[in-house]
């Protein structure tokens, strides 16, 4: 491992050893990451350079795979754990891979990023039995897990080559579910890129209902839970969508798309969501908000159909209406967005539903929010 890297993990180690500590033991120098970066060094761990690796030598099993001891440190990802051994941190690094024509993350990448440090941070905590963090209690019942409401706030989206810190932790939800939150900070400044939450449940693999959680299984995961916190973030329901003005249909699943639970992937869904975004949208403003709101499985032999609504705005003068009528009706909104000053918004409503001949079914209702470029 670099020094510049060594430095970094040994922060994170630090805060690993079940005490808080202040997040600026986490930030290096720019220069360090840049050299870093430009110098394309490899991510190994060398033994005699770093703390973390002695004591992940110590601790944690020697080989790559899932295990059901208990981690202070995950070697072979960059990760730690953190908050008195209930919360993960993990080190990333955005690939060219992952950005678009901007060399932005995309959103895949960020929602990406978060499933698999999700999954990472029960495979330090000892849980994993098999499959998208299924517990060796899962596992015996037949359970997988499901996300069933995801919200996504997006600040700032990293670019190609910046070193992102990853940081997760579980908290109760109700009786049967658990909400899962995350936050993305620039590991050198510590600024708060993005956050997230969501809420969990479980679901029976063979028959694919939803199941109560087992006694068992909540012996697992309970010793992880941080307190509960109301916070009302992702609480509104939102409601199904009457009409849509942009629809795009024969929206169809990849082989690829299907995960190892045998369904469509939920990263997948926010590409069909935005297959219905105007392109004068698309090209103008950035997304900084998204909910998704699960309500069935998509399997690889259905055909899709993405519906949006935007908000009506009554900010925006009568006249701009006018104007417009005719054409696009988003052509009059987007001097509201683009005022130099502007902090304004939009709002979208969108449905995906299978598209049947008689009867169309929902799969995932969502809400985007837009702002402009640069904002």
């Amino acid at each position: 491992m670099t020094s510049a890297y060594s430095q970094a993990f040994s922060s994170i180690n630090a805060s690993s050893s079940f005490t808080s500590k202040k997040s600026n033991d986490l930030k290096l120098g720019s220069m360090k990451i840049n050299e870093l970066v430009m110098k394309k060094k490899t991510f190994s761990l060398n033994a005699s350079s770093t703390t973390l690796a002695e004591v992940a030598t110590k601790r944690v099993e020697p080989v790559q795979t899932a295990t059901t001891r208990r981690q202070v440190a995950d070697q072979y990802r960059q990760g730690a754990a953190v908050q008195g051994g209930v919360g993960y941190k993990q080190i990333v690094v955005i690939r060219s891979s992952e950005v678009g024509v901007d060399k932005n993350a995309t959103l895949e990448c960020i929602l990406n990023l978060l499933q698999e440090t999700a999954i990472n941070h029960l495979r330090t905590s000892g849980l994993v039995g098999d499959g998208f963090g299924v517990t060796p209690g899962m596992l015996k019942n037949n359970l997988i897990w499901i996300v069933t409401k995801m919200t996504v706030d997006i600040d700032s989206y990293p670019t190609w080559d910046e070193v992102l810190e990853v940081e997760t932790w579980l908290r109760q939800s109700g009786k049967n579910g658990v909400q899962k939150d995350w936050t993305i900070k620039n590991l050198v400044t510590g600024q708060v890129l993005a956050r997230a939450t969501s809420n969990w449940m479980m679901m029976n693999e063979k028959t694919r209902r939803l199941s109560k959680i087992p006694d068992e299984v909540k012996a697992e995961i309970s010793p992880f839970f941080l307190e509960p916190k109301e916070d009302g973030h992702i609480q509104k329901k939102i409601e199904k969508l009457a009409e849509a003005k942009y629809v795009n249909k024969n929206l169809k699943p990849k082989r690829s798309d299907i995960d190892m639970n045998h369904h469509v992937n939920n990263v997948k869904y926010s590409n069909w969501m935005l297959e219905a975004i105007p392109e004068t949208i698309l090209e103008e403003c950035q997304l900084s908000s998204i909910t998704l709101e699960f309500r069935r499985e998509c399997g690889v032999s259905e055909t899709i159909q993405s519906l949006c609504q935007p908000d009506e705005v009554d900010e925006i003068p009568e006249v701009e209406f006018k104007k417009y009528e005719g054409g696009n009706i988003l052509d009059g909104y987007l001097p509201y967005l683009l005022d130099d000053n502007s902090t304004n918004t939009l709002s979208f409503t969108h449905l995906l539903q299978t598209e049947g001949s008689i009867k169309s079914e929902e799969i995932v209702r969502g809400r985007t929010t837009w702002k402009p470029k640069n904002v």
